[in-house]
């Protein structure tokens, strides 16, 4: 089964680990992805933490030896969007995020600009302010496109389901009466730009993930097989109740050998 893809795109939180809870399936799984030599890149809505950051996570909290190059975030996949639209006369960007965004947005040559920035870019930003959201909506109410990184409304962590980054944006489309564009799951352009770095045709690729809405439903939203594992978000009642099924489900990656 494991060779009936020669490539994989796969989620993390969740189907990786829960939060700070390792996922033993998770690591034999990646393992022998590695030992068989098939390519994987990790298609993450985390837009806080740097490629570098992700990897460290994994390797170091829950013994899954990978490297930054296995990393696509919606950081950088908001970078690669804003690059291919942008002329090399509107580089002017606000961003209301972490580290992860800014240093992803900012290494495509783009510049910080409050007054009349040419894109407002929003994501999870665990220091927001008034301040902060007052700019952003004066800015996209004088023209400014408005970008949102990814749709969650929560993330699961060791607490419980905290505000993601949807909760932070639906503040900014309250307030500006626009809807943001997304770049992350379950929208394509996430699903598009990873691709392109894996160099994969996509009929060759599967979605792999612990959430319908996002995961799931990016693949199957993209043309791209998918296979569930319910070791997160999603359970079998919710999937069941679903007009289009994932191609595969498993309860563990133990299954998937």
């Amino acid at each position: 089964m494991i060779e009936n893809y020669g490539g994989y795109m796969i989620d993390l939180d969740g189907t990786m680990y829960r939060g700070k809870e390792k996922i033993p399936a998770a690591k034999r799984f990646v393992e022998r992805l590695q030992e068989k030599q098939i390519p994987f890149l990790f298609v993450t809505n985390n837009t806080t933490k740097t490629p570098e950051d992700v990897a460290k996570n994994l390797t170091e909290n829950h013994d899954i030896k990978v490297k930054p190059e296995n990393v696509y975030t919606a950081a950088l996949a908001t970078a690669d969007y804003l690059d291919g639209i942008a002329d090399k006369d509107h580089r002017k960007v606000y961003i209301i995020g972490e580290i992860g965004l800014k240093r992803a947005i900012l290494a495509k040559g783009f510049e910080m600009e409050e007054d009349h920035p040419d894109y407002v870019v929003a994501g999870l930003d665990y220091d927001v302010t008034y301040h902060k959201f007052e700019v952003a909506t004066l800015a996209v109410k004088k023209g400014a496109k408005f970008i949102g990184t990814n749709a969650d409304t929560n993330l699961p962590n060791e607490r419980g389901l905290v505000p993601g980054a949807g909760s932070v944006i639906a503040l900014l489309e309250r307030s500006t009466q626009q809807r943001a564009f997304y770049i992350g799951k379950p929208e394509t352009i996430i699903m598009e730009k990873a691709l392109k770095v894996m160099g994969l045709p996509k009929d060759q690729v599967v979605m792999v993930g612990d959430n319908y809405m996002t995961d799931i439903s990016a693949g199957i939203n993209f043309g791209m097989d998918t296979l569930l594992v319910y070791t997160g978000v999603s359970t079998p009642e919710l999937v069941a109740k679903q007009a289009v099924k994932p191609t595969h489900e498993i309860n563990s990656f133990d299954e998937w050998q």
